[in-house]
């Protein structure tokens, strides 16, 4: 599933939701039938995530009606030999395409001056940075999933839409690729937290081609992170294993004590989930020595922004975890909530579920759930999706097992079932 940027591009532009669109569509429906019709917002996100690539013709129709553009142009492909549709003006393609893959108006394409010539420059770029730093912090308020993913996608088209339009110097189509990968690993990245593995992959493979067009060592030490994790996730550990040694070998790792903190980190991460312990703990006091000696003054891309000593602290929690040392785990994880930033509601949630974890796997049951229980509420500040949706199942499994029929698990799972549609 390759997902649709050009349909999530007009949902993002007309402030509609996925059930939004799912209720006009069923009145036009019912306007063309006189039956209303039967769409959900199931239907939508398979749009938008590439499963359902070409809808029935009913529904085509009413798509192209609300939002008054073909099929096609909406980003669906027809099957092979069926339904093609008439050729395009290339001009008025690559103007939808911009139109759609900006999202904002700080994307929108230079303006073409009199000449006829159209010269994309740093500003063009600068203004792409700008969006992706505010991605950057959508995903750490904890507003990830497939819209994360394919406002990603689409401001990554855009960037390479930016490389065909005009004339750019070397440097500004650099910096253009590294947009690109930039924001291509974004969508890696929500789909590794949606634990989503095929499409993952598909994005880390065309983030890296794109990395290696920019010569950004930076941008691949990145990636490479996010593929030790996908690796993690499917249990292939030697791929991990291997992925998380290519993101401290990174020239940016030995120029930069702040970036090999961070890699040893991750690498003390995959050697400890692989029985290491002794190479996880030597990793990782590494990764604490290499970060007291950062000059944190230093200015450095929005995709580092997460990394501080509170997720350092997280980071090293899950290595004693691992590990078995599930008090030291504890402590370093008060330490991390204590000093994670108040806006970072996803890895709050996160860190706080591994805490349960960690007071679960000392026999604390009550205090486990006392921890996890306001993570149900709804007031929360994050849904639980993906990785934390998984890690609250698995908390209510070792919950379960350690302490059947108490009243404090028994209120655990009346508040779990009631929470589960929300979640």
């Amino acid at each position: 599933m390759t997902g649709n940027p050009h349909l999530a591009a007009r949902l993002e532009s007309a402030g509609l939701t996925q059930a939004d669109l799912a209720d006009r569509l069923n009145r036009r429906i019912g306007a063309l039938t006189g039956q209303p019709g039967k769409l959900t917002d199931r239907h939508v996100r398979n749009w938008l995530t590439g499963k359902t690539r070409w809808p029935q013709r009913r529904q085509r129709v009413v798509l192209e009606e609300e939002f008054g553009m073909t099929a096609e142009e909406l980003g669906f492909v027809p099957p092979a030999g069926r339904e093609r549709a008439l050729p395009e003006d290339p001009v008025r393609r690559r103007s939808f395409t911009t139109a759609t893959a900006s999202l904002t108006a700080a994307a929108l394409l230079p303006a073409t001056p009199s000449n006829g010539s159209t010269r994309v420059g740093m500003s063009d770029a600068d203004r792409l940075a700008r969006n992706f730093a505010d991605l950057v912090q959508d995903d750490h308020e904890g507003r990830t999933g497939i819209r994360l993913e394919t406002r990603a996608l689409a401001h990554a088209q855009h960037a390479l839409d930016l490389q065909a339009v005009g004339q750019a110097s070397t440097r500004v189509r650099h910096r253009l690729y590294y947009l690109a990968a930039a924001f291509t690993g974004t969508a890696l990245w929500a789909a590794v937290e949606a634990q989503e593995p095929q499409r993952a992959q598909k994005h880390l493979n065309k983030a890296m081609t794109l990395a290696g067009m920019a010569g950004s060592s930076e941008m691949q030490m990145r990636l490479w992170g996010h593929a030790s994790l996908l690796a993690l996730q499917q249990r292939r550990m030697h791929d991990a294993l291997a992925a998380a040694e290519a993101g401290r070998r990174a020239h940016v790792c030995r120029s930069d004590a702040f970036y090999r903190s961070l890699a040893s980190a991750r690498l003390a991460g995959i050697l400890s989930a692989m029985g290491e312990k002794t190479a996880a703990l030597r990793t990782l006091d590494h990764a604490e020595k290499t970060y007291d000696r950062a000059d944190m003054g230093e200015q450095r891309p929005a995709w580092m922004s997460f990394y501080d000593r509170a997720e350092l602290n997280g980071l090293a929690a899950l290595v004693m975890g691992r590990i078995g040392r599930h008090d030291e785990a504890e402590a370093r994880l008060h330490r991390t909530l204590a000093l994670l930033r108040p806006d970072f509601h996803r890895n709050r949630a996160y860190y706080t579920i591994h805490l349960a974890l960690a007071q679960l796997a000392q026999g604390e049951g009550d205090q486990a759930v006392n921890t996890a229980l306001p993570l149900l509420s709804r007031g929360s500040a994050t849904p639980l999706v993906g990785r934390s949706q998984s890690l609250l199942h698995q908390f209510d499994r070792h919950l379960r097992k350690l302490a059947p029929g108490t009243g404090f698990v028994i209120e655990w799972q009346d508040r779990l079932a009631e929470g589960e549609k929300e979640l």
